[in-house]
């Protein structure tokens, strides 16, 4: 199965700890072999996520990466921790985390959104690991990568290899079930993926959508249904590579999830330039009344500090390198209401607070009223 290269990468102790990882993987998996990959992205980076114990397994970890490598969110923005609420042990060692992926080669994005970054093509083999950028990778820009473990993702990024398998296989990429779907997408992608776990949609769209509504889709039928990948009628790359599936189900884009939010949380997934464009629309001069935190990219931010500017303005906070489910900081609020099906599922998973639902014009309302 391996070729002589990768036989080296077994005896090399640069490499040889990580390579043993991808082999194993190839052999759960009855991979017939492995391929070289373009680029790798690492989840398991926020200190609340790992614990004490990944980070005793991360300072074990040898060489440099062979591909560029790019950080899922740590669980703080790394300049404004304290205005978060962060405390001083948790930044140091959430800094120390940093400085590990740091000294491997790891680019320190810290998003959620690689593909703003790495913009994968067409067809190339990839490593990630954050559930929301599989999905985007694997349907909308069809590249191809299955949902990496933050450590299978580190040992591919190390080799350059993942194991040939899952939705790298062209016929494994074939829609299951056409979803007529109508209303906020966040919503069709959450309540898609409780009904169809597991599956590969088929979407039939009502409507002309945006990018970021399908990115926002993608992070929502990773949290609820482990989905990777779905086609989009007219819209995704492959769409027109299968037979149609017989199946057909409908589902409305809407749901009722309410409490009184003393946070408002956008940007899961982060920001993109034109979200934080209409927020800065949709506030509309207002100031807000009630704590509205917006997350995004460094890359993101970089680009659109006068955008930044300006809401910050009008009272919001628009922090970097983190999100609301990652970083501890949103367990002080009882309430947070969310534009994010993803975060409707994980809030109250993972921080145990109570989560209310709307889209993004309802949460700015919310925010400044």
């Amino acid at each position: 199965m391996l070729t002589e290269e990768e036989e080296k990468m077994l005896e090399n102790e640069a490499t040889r700890d990580c390579m043993k990882i991808v082999v194993a993987l190839a052999k759960v998996f009855d991979a017939e072999k492995l391929v070289k990959i373009s680029s790798a992205h690492i989840s398991g980076v926020s200190y609340d996520n790992i614990g004490d114990e990944g980070l005793d397994w991360l300072r074990t970890i040898k060489g440099k990466v062979a591909v560029r490598t790019t950080l899922n969110p740590a669980g703080m923005d790394l300049d404004r921790w304290e205005e978060m609420g962060i405390g001083e042990d948790f930044y140091r060692k959430q800094m120390e985390i940093i400085e590990i992926f740091k000294n491997l080669g790891v680019e320190i994005t810290l998003t959620c959104t690689p593909y703003y970054i790495l913009e994968p093509k067409f067809g190339e083999h990839l490593a990630w690991a954050e559930s929301s950028a599989v999905v985007y990778a694997n349907s909308i820009i069809g590249a191809r990568t299955n949902r990496e473990s933050g450590i299978s993702a580190l040992a591919s990024a190390i080799t350059g290899r993942t194991p040939y398998y899952g939705l790298h296989v062209k016929e494994n990429r074939a829609p299951t079930v056409v979803v007529k779907a109508s209303g906020d997408l966040s919503v069709v992608g959450y309540k898609a993926g409780l009904e169809l776990p597991g599956e590969i949609p088929y979407f039939l769209f009502d409507r002309r959508v945006s990018l970021d509504e399908l990115k926002l889709l993608s992070a929502s039928l990773a949290a609820t249904g482990n989905i990777a990948m779905f086609h989009a009628e007219g819209i995704t790359p492959e769409w027109r590579d299968f037979e149609k599936p017989s199946e057909t189900i409908e589902i409305e884009g809407k749901i009722e999830k309410g409490c009184e939010a003393q946070l408002i949380a956008i940007g899961c997934p982060h920001c993109s330039k034109e979200e934080l464009e209409e927020i800065l629309r949709l506030l509309g001069g207002r100031r807000v009344k009630r704590e509205l935190w917006i997350f995004t990219s460094r890359k993101i931010a970089e680009k659109s500090g006068e955008i930044i500017r300006k809401i910050e303005e009008l009272g919001a906070k628009v922090f970097k390198d983190t999100c609301m489910v990652v970083s501890p900081a949103t367990e002080r609020f009882e309430c947070v209401m969310v534009n994010s099906g993803k975060a409707l599922e994980y809030l109250p998973k993972k921080r145990g607070i109570e989560v209310a639902f709307g889209n993004l014009k309802s949460c700015i309302e919310a925010a400044v009223n």
